[in-house]
């Protein structure tokens, strides 16, 4: 990596690499040891996504995440975290009662989960609390589209934007996000031909997820994108490794190394210490051929 390349990614370098025409790569990270492999490897952004309620909880949906959980996560990625800007999703309700509330919340994970900064989904409803958040100094990264936290009004994870009408909406959506202030907008299951238009009407990056090839940039879970979810296989996810059958293996050898005694060997031991053989100590003498513990007269009234 180059020395520019080793620099801290900032809001100005976001939006430099959009004037540019270079893409933005964002993983998803949930603790420090991702969060260090994933920076290293070179990713621009790492975002603490609620999806931890499915991909780390084992959850069916994200709604049940909390703030209280995703700051937690924050603080064990930003831990991990040299480079990369840190986005830290804000869950289910942590943002929609009303913008006071959200900058409550969206302050809890600048200070305490040491996020850079927050990402909310909505659109043109959402854009009042954006623009409250923007206002106050917290950068916002907005998300349209299939919005998961929407999952039962959507009636399930379905594609967005088919029909010309939604399509329309969809635009009205990002639009409505960037006027607000935010500083880059995720696009997530719409079609291709729609993120290519959304992307070019907007002065800010476009990450997209399911969106195809022509946002600023593109977004995987990192469970995903390692092979690390053996049951679920999204059709826009392609999967770089299987992690986790090569740790099935590696797991099973384990386990058979102990039970055949090949683990631990006397490499992976501390060696021997030479010392004087320790002298039996002889059995205790029975109970009745004690001395009384309390004297002669036993214990005192």
């Amino acid at each position: 990596m180059t020395e520019a390349a080793r620099k801290p990614v900032t809001l100005p370098t976001l939006r430099r690499m959009k004037a540019k025409g270079e893409k933005i790569t964002m993983v998803t990270a949930y603790d420090a040891t991702f969060a260090r492999m994933i920076d290293e490897a070179g990713a621009d952004i790492l975002l603490v996504g609620d999806s931890l309620g499915m991909v780390v909880q084992g959850r069916d949906t994200t709604l049940p995440v909390t703030v209280d959980e995703v700051i937690y996560h924050c603080r064990a990625v930003a831990r991990g975290t040299r480079r990369a800007h840190v986005v830290g999703d804000m869950p289910f309700l942590s943002h929609q009662i009303s913008p006071e509330e959200a900058l409550r919340n969206a302050g809890r994970f600048l200070s305490e989960g040491g996020a850079h900064s927050v990402k909310l989904e909505g659109g043109v409803t959402a854009a009042p609390t954006i623009r409250r958040l923007v206002e106050a100094g917290i950068p916002v990264m907005g998300h349209v589209g299939l919005t998961p936290q929407s999952v039962h009004a959507m009636g399930g994870f379905r594609v967005q934007g088919k029909t010309q009408e939604a399509a329309d909406r969809v635009l009205a959506d990002a639009l409505a996000v960037a006027e607000a202030g935010a500083f880059a907008l995720v696009l997530e299951g719409i079609p291709s031909d729609l993120a290519a238009e959304v992307s070019a009407a907007l002065p800010i990056p476009t990450i997209g997820i399911g969106a195809g090839p022509d946002c600023d940039g593109q977004v995987l879970v990192c469970y995903d994108l390692l092979g690390l979810t053996p049951d679920l296989k999204p059709r826009f996810v392609k999967r770089y490794a299987e992690l986790f059958e090569a740790g099935k293996e590696a797991v099973a050898t384990y386990c058979e190394e102990v039970r055949s005694g090949a683990f631990p060997s006397e490499e992976h031991g501390f060696g021997t210490v030479k010392r004087p053989a320790v002298r039996a100590v002889p059995n205790p003498p029975h109970q009745d051929d004690r001395r009384p513990l309390f004297g002669s007269y036993g214990p005192s009234a």
